[in-house]
């Protein structure tokens, strides 16, 4: 038996992925031409999805600035952010999950990833509701809106604020003795970290993963341990978030999605060996340097 024949018995989801996949593209009136226009997105996907599923951060970080010189509006750049990243983050959510339970699940370092879910997901989901449905006052805070230009600098200021926290939290991976259980202090924290970090997931797409992640590492957690609750933290948020989107704003640009979507499920998929391939220091030393230029280029200066 060839490896496609392998790969095709072992991977009935995937296939049936794909054919969906194929089918929504060709049940379109002009799907040549759909291809033709949308289909560079999918590397957009696979990028932002790598980044965002290796390091714990939302695809948001890729999605947003993109979107911005594409000139979308700042509802479609948020909406269609989210959509994206209901895939990827999904994807990526799925990867470490399996990662863990067959390679970690026995190992005590990785014994905290089910609490730090069960304190951070509701958390996280109840401040991205607030921000979206929560009263006239609270939701008129959000950046967009504001106009582009105030996404674009709220985005900005965040991403430089998210680059500090990854450089400080840089030291604290060299730790020999980890952290294997939450404790009273986690309890408390994680939820308010992650409450927040909904709030400002809402606004921005991007924001409760990266928060978590460096919380855990600064705490002392097995670092990829940490980057795996962020990411399965991250799927549900999103897909929570977007709700508002597809019944409220209709902002998603969904010919994006069915090529983003798709480039970010591989995407996802991939990022756990970037992580496993590279020391955990030269990867948050790059993705936060990274994420600075990102934020630098968001302020009015430019």
């Amino acid at each position: 038996m060839n490896r496609l024949s392998q790969w095709v018995i072992q991977s009935p989801f995937k296939i049936l992925l794909l054919v969906l996949w194929v089918a929504v593209i060709f049940s379109q009136s002009t799907p040549l031409i759909l291809i033709a226009e949308n289909s560079l997105f999918s590397l957009l996907g696979i990028i932002g999805a790598i980044f965002a599923n290796a390091t714990g951060a939302g695809g948001g970080v890729v999605f947003v600035p993109f979107f911005n010189h594409l000139q979308f509006s700042p509802q479609s750049v948020v909406a269609t952010s989210f959509a994206i990243q209901c895939c990827g983050m999904t994807a990526g959510a799925i990867t470490w999950w399996r990662y863990k339970r067959c390679h970690h699940q026995t190992d005590s370092q990785w014994r905290a990833l089910p609490t730090s879910l069960m304190l951070s997901v509701p958390a996280s989901l109840c401040g991205v509701w607030l921000a979206q449905f929560g009263p006239e006052t609270f939701t008129a805070l959000s950046p967009f809106k504001g106009g582009i230009e105030q996404i674009h600098l709220g985005f900005g200021a965040f991403s430089i604020l998210l680059a500090v926290a990854i450089f400080a939290s840089i030291p604290f991976l060299k730790r020999v003795a980890l952290k294997q259980d939450a404790e009273q202090l986690d309890i408390a924290a994680l939820p308010f970290v992650s409450f927040f970090g909904g709030i400002v997931t809402a606004w921005l797409s991007v924001g409760v993963g990266e928060l978590v992640a460096v919380y855990l590492i600064i705490r002392g957690f097995n670092v990829t341990m940490a980057i795996a609750a962020a990411v399965i933290l991250s799927a549900f948020t999103v897909w929570g978030a977007v709700i508002y989107h597809v019944l409220v704003t209709h902002a998603v640009v969904w010919d994006v999605v069915i090529f983003a979507g798709a480039g970010a499920i591989i995407g996802g998929m991939l990022a756990k060996f970037v992580v496993l391939a590279f020391s955990p220091q030269k990867l948050k030393l790059f993705f936060g340097t990274w994420v600075l230029l990102l934020g630098v280029s968001g302020l009015p200066i430019f």
